[in-house]
């Protein structure tokens, strides 16, 4: 549609009293079926969906307010608003509205706000207007006690708010103002306080377009100065008109979009610091005010964005390195303002205003700025910055991927947002929280866009990495430059461990990383503090979250410097992962008996089968090998029928179908099974027995390994399933640094899932 007299855009009233925006599109007047009635309706320009489908209900009270907005309320605390883009157009839709209400579209309002009880209605059917008292300096008491009546009733304050319009009384009561003030007669000025603020209580827009003219505000700020609550009247005039100076930083050459920006700074100010702060039956009848502010500022943020020759101006001095720096300053703040403006806007339009202000140049801009020293101009352009990333993070990822073909990496705009993140110079690091969590957004995968053409994941990425990341890790390069970190280095390593991401893994394997983290530990000795209990929560992290390839790094790396610590079970934990790990590589057979036990497991009682399990994998092997376990000398007595016996009490309960397939299940893969029980002996021959272990070097395959198929003396392997009982300690054994609890039942769900990194080397013990 190319008629522009229709074009709308659709608003509605939250819940913080703020207009939300709910699309442009073209309005039209029409008989609906299914709403049985004449209704105004809007389709969306941009895919001519129906915005809005709205009954023209006879009894409900629409507002006309600024030539160009037509508000009304559908429900209880639901209003709505539909902002013409000319005049005519509302007028048509208007004369629609009375039409079917049967009102003269002369009026700015069809209805009373809330119906009347049926006493009030008749005895105002009598008097078809208000009569107010003449404006004089005696009567001015009068005047405000009706006023003041006249606010409880909607249709007292509809006739109320017609009288004033009609009869000029606002500038008749505004030179009594100047009299009062004359005469310095406080009475009179308490009074004309009272009546100014019901004025504004009757929320008419035709009211505050008077109230707000260039001719009338100074002198109702006025009246609002003088609260008969305070013992001496405000001086808001003074700070008006004195303090607070309107700064033209680039010359506005149309009068009409600096009388909007004149008026928008003075109610706004009325509203935050001139109006006492209404009460909950008050809130709501200052709707109109706060509309009123809304559109003026969407008003003024359209008429700069039209103006190109304004804009080109701002941005070409923003740049211009002739321009002093209180010029620059004043410059920036109001394009910061200007971006605050903005958010008023809906998000077509927001996305047309960032790009044109992309177009004319803010991003250069910006990184001209932020190169320079004032802090004040720097934290403006940083709040430029965040709207534009919080907004639209793909604009700013493509500028600066483009730039990097032309500069130099050091004078990259990212680049200089890190460099002021690492430098910033305020104790509470203000900046640089709002400049990391900026950069976060701007390498964040998650928002990023993925096309048929292009993945801007992969070439922003690429990008960052290449030209912004030696940036970036320059301060924990620099920590590390007297061959020892100076701070803040385990607490960085264990971010990246926690991370769980075998990328990182594998470079720390690759470069020994774990290598000065040991040397630390060793040297701290015994002594109890931060450095010893982060260390032991580092390799703990590793053994419960069971990242293998780490737990083979360190053990085959560092067990014969670790073997002597037990005050924690952490490092003896680990060398059990391990073990059990090598344990199921040598023989998956063992996976598949795991695996029918657990589908009993759904079949049964699972407290009984738990139970069963428990005496199952505690029951240990009275064959076992030199070096292959470390076990408490009473569990030695033990023979192959106190093992098998738990087998056979899980093999009775169940259905004699199913324990005959189980049967031949269990012969096929038990046959000849060593006890699969492994424990971590509290006892003093625990050292011993590890590095007896350790001294065996015992390779899958080897005739001394426990478990070698085929191996002299060994009847079987050594079962995958292991890892259950080889966490298992006595509780209440060991009293250490750092107490952790058993996970027995972690154990068992880790278990279930395959190994998907195969160690890559073979286990290398010190003899």
């Amino acid at each position: 549609m190319t008629d522009t007299r229709r074009r709308v855009k659709v608003y509605t009233l939250n819940e913080d009293r703020q207009w939300d925006d709910r699309g442009t599109g073209h309005v039209s007047s029409g008989y609906v079926e299914r709403l049985k009635g004449m209704s105004l309706l809007v389709r969306a320009e941009s895919d001519g969906s129906l915005l809005l489908e709205s009954k023209i209900n006879p009894n409900t009270a629409y507002q006309k307010q600024q030539d160009t907005l037509i508000v009304w309320s559908e429900a209880e605390n639901y209003d709505l608003a539909l902002s013409f883009q000319e005049k005519a157009g509302c007028d048509e839709i208007w004369e629609k509205i009375c039409q079917v209400q049967g009102k003269d579209p002369s009026v700015d309002i069809t209805q009373d706000l809330v119906d009347e009880s049926e006493e009030e209605r008749f005895d105002d059917m009598s008097s078809p207007g208000l009569e107010l008292p003449s404006c004089e300096l005696s009567r001015l008491e009068e005047i405000a006690e009706l006023v003041a009546s006249s606010l409880p009733s909607p249709l007292r304050r509809e006739k109320l708010a017609l009288a004033l319009e009609n009869e000029g009384y606002i500038k008749k009561l505004l030179e009594l103002f100047h009299v009062c003030e004359d005469l310095e007669n406080i009475e009179g000025l308490h009074h004309l306080y009272e009546i100014i603020k019901g004025i504004f209580l009757l929320n008419r827009t035709a009211l505050f377009e008077v109230m707000f003219s260039e001719e009338c505000i100074m002198d109702v700020i006025g009246c609002l100065e003088y609260d008969p609550a305070l013992s001496q009247p405000r001086k808001h005039r003074e700070f008006l008109t004195k303090t607070a100076k309107f700064k033209e930083v680039i010359p506005i050459s149309d009068p009409e979009l600096k009388q909007k920006i004149h008026q928008t700074y003075r109610v706004q100010y009325i509203q935050d610091m001139v109006l006492p702060t209404p009460s909950v039956f008050e809130e709501n009848m200052l709707s109109t005010l706060h509309s009123f502010i809304f559109f003026n500022k969407v008003e003024i943020v359209g008429m700069l964005q039209e103006d190109e020759k304004f804009l080109t101006d701002l941005f070409a001095q923003l740049t211009d390195e002739a321009t002093d720096e209180e010029k620059r300053q004043e410059l920036v703040n109001f394009l910061k303002e200007f971006c605050a403006f903005s958010q008023t806007l809906q998000p077509q339009n927001r996305d047309a205003f960032f790009k044109t202000l992309s177009n004319m140049g803010i991003l250069p801009a910006l990184e001209v700025i932020l190169g320079m020293d004032d802090t004040q101009v720097r934290s403006a352009a940083t709040d430029i910055f965040s709207y534009l990333v919080e907004y639209n993070p793909s604009m700013v990822r493509e500028f600066v991927m483009q730039e990097a073909q032309q500069n130099d990496d050091d004078i990259l705009l990212i680049n200089l947002i890190i460099e002021h993140m690492i430098c910033d110079t305020d104790p509470e690091l203000g900046g640089a929280v709002q400049l990391m969590g900026l950069l976060r957004t701007l390498v964040d995968p998650e928002n990023m866009l993925a096309t048929a053409n292009k993945t801007e994941k992969t070439e922003f990425l690429g990008f960052f990495y290449k030209h912004c990341m030696h940036v970036l890790t320059a301060p924990l390069l620099a920590n590390t430059t007297e061959d020892k970190p100076s701070k803040g280095a385990l607490r960085f390593k264990r971010k990246i461990i926690g991370l769980k991401d075998e990328f990182y893994n594998r470079y720390i394997m690759k470069s020994f990383l774990f290598e000065p983290v040991v040397k630390a530990f060793l040297n701290n000795g015994s002594r109890y503090n931060l450095m010893n209990s982060a260390i032991i929560e580092m390799f703990e992290f590793i053994r419960v979250e069971d990242i293998k390839s780490l737990t083979a790094h360190v053990i085959e790396n560092y067990w014969k410097a670790l073997e002597d610590v037990d005050y924690v079970q952490t490092f003896k934990g680990l060398k059990l992962r391990f073990e059990q790990q090598r344990e199921r590589q040598d023989n998956p057979k063992l996976d598949s008996m795991r695996s029918i036990l657990r589908n009993h497991r759904y079949r049964r009682d699972a407290r009984t089968l738990e139970d069963e399990e428990e005496m199952w994998f505690n029951t240990d092997e009275d064959d076992m090998e030199d070096g292959e376990a470390v076990v408490s000398p009473s569990d030695k007595t033990k023979n192959d029928d106190d093992i098998m016996d738990p087998i056979s009490k899980f093999m009775e309960r169940k259905k004699l179908k199913e324990s005959e397939e189980k049967e031949v299940l269990l012969k096929t893969n038990l046959s000849g099974r060593q006890s699969p029980s492994f424990k971590l002996s509290l006892s003093s021959g625990t050292k011993t027995n590890l590095t007896s272990q350790s001294s065996t070097t015992n390779l899958p395959g080897s005739p001394g390994s426990p478990g070698s198929p085929g191996s002299p003396g060994s009847p079987g392997s050594v079962p995958k399933n292991t890892s259950q009982t080889a966490a298992i300690t006595t509780k209440g054994g060991l009293v250490g640094l750092v107490d952790y609890p058993d996970d027995d039942e972690d154990d068992d769900e880790d278990e279930d899932k395959e190994d998907t990194l195969p160690l890559s080397k073979k286990a290398k013990f010190d003899s």
